[in-house]
């Protein structure tokens, strides 16, 4: 029997290698709106989310993936749920190929009308991710397409993703989605004072040395900072910073 995987990316880059790599390890792919769009144009086989659950897209696309026949798929524990999940006719899903909706950069971008940047608030991919994620035991989760090669290689040479990696790639998701929901709570507040203090950076980068040159340093960002300071300055001549 074919094991699933289900795939809905913003980023479409590498997805269609990635996608023929499991058809050909023998992977059934469900797939969403745009992404399905674009595998079918590219002679993949695929089938849309909309004819897996039965219910259609609605709400312009608000509301695509938010169905049991997903997240219980999502979600089984093989041997605990075998019983319900046959009860139902629910499809276990071995692959959750995610990504999410650009926030940030349509939040940083002037041109950017509020309503533009709450319809980039993305709802339905951070559940599959954290649903995958928590159950990495049995699902292998993938939100950073510099991944692609990781899951690819494991599948070859081992018919499966080991334990390891399976929860490799979830600490990744559980960052990651962290880290959008601070993007969006940081881009509310604005110059408020919150109740609690959330902080968001990204590194820029590697720093020669620490405080002792027998340390390690990396030099971070706070992505919603004004172009003004140190993380904006360009280096001109002398050594990198340390």
């Amino acid at each position: 029997m074919s094991k699933i995987a289900l795939i809905s990316v913003s980023n479409k880059d590498g997805i269609i290698d990635f996608a023929k790599n499991l058809i050909s390890l023998d992977y059934k792919i469900i797939s969403t709106g745009g992404t399905y769009q674009l595998l079918k144009e590219n002679n993949i086989d695929a089938i849309e989310v909309s004819e897996h659950t039965g219910f259609p897209e609605i709400m312009d696309g608000r509301i695509k993936t938010l169905h049991p026949k997903i997240h219980a798929g999502i979600l089984s524990r093989r041997k605990i749920d075998k019983k319900i999940i046959k009860e139902h006719s629910i499809d276990e899903i071995d692959i959750v190929v995610v990504n999410l909706y650009p926030f940030y950069s349509t939040a940083k971008d002037p041109n950017s009308s509020e309503a533009e940047i709450i319809e980039k608030i993305d709802i339905g991919g951070p559940t599959m991710l954290r649903a995958a994620a928590k159950n990495h035991e049995h699902v292998t989760t993938i939100v950073d397409p510099n991944d692609y090669d990781l899951v690819t290689k494991e599948l070859k040479k081992n018919k499966t993703i080991s334990k390891s990696i399976k929860k490799q790639l979830a600490i990744k998701v559980f960052s990651h989605t962290a880290n959008y929901d601070l993007e969006i709570s940081n881009y509310f507040n604005g110059d408020q004072f919150e109740e609690n203090l959330l902080l968001s950076y990204e590194k820029t980068e590697n720093l020669r040395y620490g405080e002792n040159p027998h340390q390690t340093a990396s030099f971070f960002k706070h992505k919603f900072s004004k172009p003004f300071g140190i993380s904006s300055s360009i280096l001109h001549q002398g050594k990198e910073m340390s």
